[in-house]
């Protein structure tokens, strides 16, 4: 595994704990020589683990569509910045480029992401890890969910149990290194 794409929010959201942990998120990134591959924005949770990667010199890769380049200043120190059309584009980089996922807590575009990621590994389109990063509890409804999914056989055990969660930072990426392939 060598690079991790990352959704989150282009806010720092009310919680001053979501920053922090993106601030972690990007010195353990670094610290197991893990490149960063994320929306582009310097704002936000994107902005703060993107910041702390180029502090540490490690490998940030932005992708930023032209339609938010105006709401979502583009990051002006990253390693590659690409500007796509789209956002079907930008996830398909953002994809491509990655070896594993991180989900941060976000508004509907990380949503949009994550889902769309656990359902292209559910379909069997990759076998790439996707892990959520629980600052806060912030996903607890969202896992609850799911769990609800499969107790109401909408979803298949097998299937919820790709997706994983941590609260820190490094025990996430522990397990996304355990489980690459």
């Amino acid at each position: 595994m060598k690079r991790v794409g990352v959704f989150c929010g282009s806010r720092d959201g009310l919680n001053p704990l979501y920053k922090e942990m993106a601030v972690q998120l990007g010195q353990k990134l670094v610290e197991n020589k893990l490149s960063l591959v994320y929306g582009g924005s310097s704002t936000g949770l994107m902005g703060a683990v993107a910041d702390k990667v180029v502090e540490m010199n490690g490998e940030a890769i932005g992708v930023l569509p032209t339609i938010l380049s105006k709401r979502e200043i583009a990051h002006s120190k990253l390693t590659d910045l690409r500007i796509v059309n789209s956002m079907p584009e930008r996830k398909a980089q953002m994809y491509d480029l990655s070896d594993a996922f991180i989900v941060m807590p976000g508004g509907i575009g990380t949503m949009e992401e994550f889902f769309e990621i656990f359902t292209l590994h559910s379909i069997g389109e990759h076998s790439k890890p996707v892990g959520i990063l629980n600052v806060g509890q912030y996903f607890d409804p969202l896992i609850d969910l799911l769990d609800h999914m499969v107790e109401q056989e909408f979803l298949l055990k097998k299937t919820r149990d790709v997706i994983f969660s941590e609260e820190d930072p490094e025990q996430l990426i522990n397990v996304l290194l355990s489980k690459s392939v």
